[in-house]
């Protein structure tokens, strides 16, 4: 990686030290092309929606989760709402093991312990090796905190795609989420046949249709249960269900939660509670 204008320098930084854990909090990540480096990266984003993408997938990064992205994978953080700020942690890949599931990508909740954790973190700047001894063990006690607490990550990534067409068909299931979105429709707004434009999403993103609405329909109401005070029903609605009991049982099918104890939990570890 060589990143080295404007603000950008500090990727530069990062691998610069392999044995220090790097520490940068800052807005900047949304300015950040497509890049890797050779340390796992955690990523809180406080106050806001973000997407992670990679070259094949944009995965969902709710408010109150952080992201968790394995060392050597291409990505960069998309900011889709106003940002409080991005806390970045650089770990080595090393200090955890071989078999441990955060050697893998993943979005996980954040407790309340861990947040407080990474804001204490918040005036440090830079590289920390255990010449470093307060600052370096209190990274390491963040590092055996996400050991011991990151289990389940959340299961919601959208594929994305270069094709041009079905860019814009994608757009259009955004655009309108609350619509009923019927693949027969949605064929014969851009001209095509249903089976046409099965064969597209099967052939480019390799999902079926029905699999991609229903995960941008969660990926909706996530971001309405943590950022409005709609009700269940108002945002069941509003994500294209006509029913909240078909919500709730969709919403637990991909989350492995109902949507009233997702928006509890969630906004009970924001809270501090």
């Amino acid at each position: 990686m060589d990143i080295s204008s404007g603000g950008l320098k500090f990727l530069n930084n990062v691998d610069t030290d392999a044995k220090s854990i790097y520490v940068h909090h800052t807005k900047i990540e949304e300015q950040l092309p497509i890049h890797s480096h050779n340390k796992h990266q955690l990523s809180y984003v406080e106050g806001g929606i973000a997407f992670l993408n990679t070259p094949t997938n944009s995965y969902f990064l709710p408010a109150r989760h952080f992201v968790w992205v394995p060392a050597g994978m291409r990505h960069n953080v998309e900011l889709r709402t106003s940002i409080v700020m991005v806390r970045n942690l650089y770990f080595p890949p090393e200090l955890f093991p071989q078999d441990e599931r955060l050697r893998k990508m993943g979005i996980y909740p954040v407790t309340n312990l861990i947040m407080e954790m990474i804001v204490y973190t918040e005036n440090w700047r830079g590289g920390f090796t255990n010449t470093d001894e307060q600052q370096y063990q209190f990274l390491i006690a963040i590092r055996n905190v996400l050991l011991a607490v990151s289990r389940t990550p959340l299961p919601l990534a959208l594929p994305t795609t270069k094709n041009a067409q079905l860019r814009l068909i994608l757009r259009h299931i955004h655009q309108n989420i609350d619509d009923t979105l019927k693949l027969n429709e949605v064929a014969r707004t851009f001209g095509l046949s249903s089976r046409t434009l099965s064969r597209l999403f099967r052939k480019e993103i390799d999902v079926s249709f029905l699999q991609y609405v229903k995960m941008t329909r969660i990926i909706k109401s996530i971001e309405m249960l943590l950022e409005t005070n709609q009700t269940i029903s108002e945002i069941a609605y509003g994500c294209g269900y006509s029913n909240v009991a078909a919500f709730s049982n969709v919403f637990e099918q991909v989350v492995h939660i109902r949507p009233a104890e997702f928006r509890k939990q969630n906004l009970r570890v924001g809270s501090g509670e």
